[in-house]
This record gives C-alpha cells, sequence and structure tokens, in this order.
C-alpha cells in the first residue's frame, strides 16, 4: 500500500508498505546488480549507511548464478542475507545495451551472453518467471528502451509492442503469484513508460498503462542520450498522467542534481551506479561538490572527505589515507569510498523527506545545489591555476 504524507508543490512524501517492510520515499535504490555491490560492500554495510531499497539485475543473475541457484537457495533475500526490499530490473535495458547482438521479435528477444557469447532468449514471461525466482519484493515488467534519438515512427511501434509486452506480463505474474511454490507470492509489479523525447506516445503510453492499475509505475528510457532540459522535460509532461495513488519511480538516474529536480516533479524512487562506479575511481559527493581524491593535492591532507559526515570513512580516516590505498590497489580504498558515495546519497534522500515534512523543499534544493556549484566553480578555478603554474615551471 502506498500513502502520499505530505505534499509540496509536486514533491510528494509518502510511504510503501510491501512483504519486506516500509520504504520512505524519495528512496534511492542501491544498485547491487549481481546481488553485491562492487568495492568489498556487504549487507550489512548497507543497512549501517541507511540503505532502504536493493536494486539487483535480472540478466546477469539469470546468468550467474543461475535464477534457478538463487530459487533452490530461498530466494535472494535469503541468498544474499537482506531483510530490506529489493527490487528487480526486467533485463528490458540489457535489451538497449547490447543492441549489437539483438533481435526484437514480438515473442520477445534474443540475444547473446556478454560472458561467453551463447544465445539467450527473454521475453515477457521469462523474466516473470525469473523475477519471480528470485523472490524480489518489485519486479519490473519487460520492456523495450529506445534511444533517445530514435524516429518517431520506430519509438511508437516499440511502445506499442512494450505495452503489449506488460499486459503478458501482467497475466503472467498473476498466475506465478497463485502457485504454491513461488518464492514470493506477494511480488509487486510496476510497469514502465517509454515515448523517448516524444510527448504524444510519453502521454498517450501512460494513460494506457495507467488503466492496468499496477502496483507502481517507472518512467524509463531516460538518461541514454537526451540532454538534462529534455529530461526534466518528460518528466514534467508525463508524470500528472500517471496515478498520484502509486509511487513513481525515474529509473537509472542520476547525480544529486537530477535527482533534486525529479522530486521536484514529483518522483519517488531513483536508482544509478553513479554513486558506487564514481566512488571506485576516487570521485567523491559531498555537500560542497565533488572532489577527485586522486588529485595530488590530498596526498598530505589529514581532513575526512567531509566534515561531520557520519559514514565509516569519515568518520576515521584521512584523505591522505583513502588516497594512499587507491593509489596502491587497495580494495579498502574502493570499499571506503563506495561507503561514503552511498551514505552521502541515502542521507541527502534523508534531508528531502524532511524537507518536504517541513514544507521547505524548494529552500533546501536551492541551498544544496548553490553549495555544490560554488565550490565546484572554485575548485575547477583551483585546478586551473594549478595546471597553469605547473605548465610555466
Amino acid at each position: 500500500m502506498y500513502k502520499v504524507l505530505k505534499r509540496d508543490g509536486s514533491a510528494k512524501r509518502a510511504e510503501f508498505q510491501t512483504v519486506h517492510g516500509t520504504i520512505q520515499t524519495p528512496v534511492f535504490m542501491n544498485v547491487a546488480t549481481v546481488a553485491a555491490i562492487k568495492g568489498g560492500v556487504s549487507t550489512e554495510d548497507l543497512e549501517r549507511i541507511g540503505t532502504q531499497v536493493v536494486l539487483s539485475n535480472t540478466y546477469h543473475l539469470h546468468l550467474r548464478p543461475g535464477d534457478d541457484v538463487v530459487y533452490r537457495m530461498g530466494g535472494l533475500h535469503k541468498f544474499m542475507s537482506c531483510n530490506k526490499p529489493i527490487l528487480t530490473d526486467s533485463g528490458g535495458f540489457q535489451v538497449f545495451s547490447l543492441a549489437k547482438t539483438r533481435r526484437i521479435k514480438e515473442e520477445g528477444v534474443y540475444f547473446h551472453s556478454h560472458i561467453d557469447g551463447h544465445k539467450l532468449f527473454m521475453g515477457p514471461e521469462e523474466s516473470m518467471r525469473i523475477q519471480s525466482h528470485l523472490g524480489s519484493t518489485i519486479a519490473m515488467a519487460f520492456d523495450e528502451c529506445p534511444s533517445a534519438k530514435a524516429e518517431h515512427e520506430y519509438v511508437q511501434m516499440s511502445v506499442d509492442r512494450t505495452t503489449r509486452w506488460l499486459e503478458r506480463c501482467k497475466r503472467e505474474m498473476d498466475r506465478l503469484n497463485g502457485l504454491e511454490y513461488t518464492v514470493n507470492r506477494n511480488q509487486l509489479l510496476f510497469g514502465i513508460n517509454q515515448g523517448a523525447i516524444f510527448d504524444d506516445i510519453r502521454i498517450e503510453h501512460a494513460k494506457r498503462i495507467s488503466d492496468m492499475d499496477l502496483d507502481g509505475y517507472a518512467v524509463g528510457g531516460l538518461a541514454v542520450g537526451e540532454t538534462h532540459e529534455e529530461m526534466y522535460h518528460v518528466l514534467e509532461t508525463v508524470v500528472p498522467y500517471l496515478p498520484i495513488e502509486k509511487p513513481t519511480y525515474l529509473m537509472g538516474v542520476g547525480t544529486p542534481a537530477n535527482i533534486l529536480e525529479a522530486v521536484e516533479r514529483g518522483v519517488d524512487f531513483f536508482d544509478c551506479v553513479y554513486p558506487s562506479r564514481n566512488g571506485r575511481h576516487g570521485h567523491l559527493y559531498t555537500n560542497r561538490g565533488h572532489i577527485n581524491l586522486l588529485n595530488a593535492r590530498y596526498e598530505l591532507d589529514e581532513t575526512p572527505i567531509e566534515e561531520g559526515c557520519q559514514c565509516p570513512a569519515c568518520r576515521r580516516y584521512s584523505k591522505a589515507y583513502i588516497r594512499h590505498l587507491l593509489k596502491s590497489g587497495e580494495m579498502l580504498g574502493l570499499r571506503l569510498c563506495v561507503l561514503h558515495n552511498l551514505y552521502f546519497y541515502n542521507h541527502m534522500m534523508e534531508e528531502i523527506r524532511d524537507a518536504i515534512d517541513n514544507g521547505r523543499f524548494q529552500e533546501y534544493k536551492r541551498n544544496k545545489l548553490a553549495g555544490m556549484q560554488e565550490f565546484d566553480s572554485l575548485q575547477n578555478k583551483e585546478y586551473a591555476n594549478i595546471d597553469k603554474n605547473w605548465r610555466k615551471g
């Protein structure tokens, strides 16, 4: 059950009750692609940094260890020892990202494994069966994610097929949830709105899938080549046509600024690999902007990544030490950086929820963005001066 607790403009503060716990929204879902976050981060770590929801990848888990293995182990929650809600994607994005090896048909998609090249097929029913084996809290419908640069005619054809696939997903999910030996018979299904950057297709698709009375609705096909302005325009256009009494999820987005802009436009759920991927490369988020810990200026820096931060890295270690770990190729460096970034995102979502609760989201957003932009601008100038002096010397 989803309940809106407070509104601040179009920004929503809500809670979503599931069989695996209640989710407070807006929420950022930490991406554990193969049931683990790269960088040596454990399920216990995720609990300690305030993670509410974990996102895992249907396609990758189907290949390794195999959804049948996860099923025999009692489902994904038991397999990875997670007592929080888990969302599994449908494999649909791999249809987009593996474009060079795929063939899309009405029945589904034929493609090749990125691991060993063997032939694979996935359609709506297969995706639902895999996700049912995984036993996730929320399953995503199988869809095609057309390129933001695709022609109107192709996007319309693709979206019509995605709608037909969604109908098949819903029928199969209802069937699977009625079986005695299903891992999670309360598994929820979210549909996905597509349409590239075409307002007419997006709106019509939102209307069609809203009529299906699903458990939640995602906006997909963004952050795949369009500008930020186009992304925000799509959200402003399509979110009003999605059910207000159901959660709204923006897939694969994004930066702190993207999240703030999307919350303002009524989005509840987010996921992105940015915090973990950037952390593994020493790029860290702070309330005053991002820093690159590999820069020489931090070689003797005794301060934490961010003063006052309560993440495991900042509570104990200096920038100089963590930089040393990264430069030495020590896994601990990656782990601490990933934990910091995930903590930053999770804590930012707490701040967003508090701001909406207190009717000051606009003030919070303005101050948050101003602080980060000012720091980034000062750093860029400082780096430019360092580079200029280095070239002179």
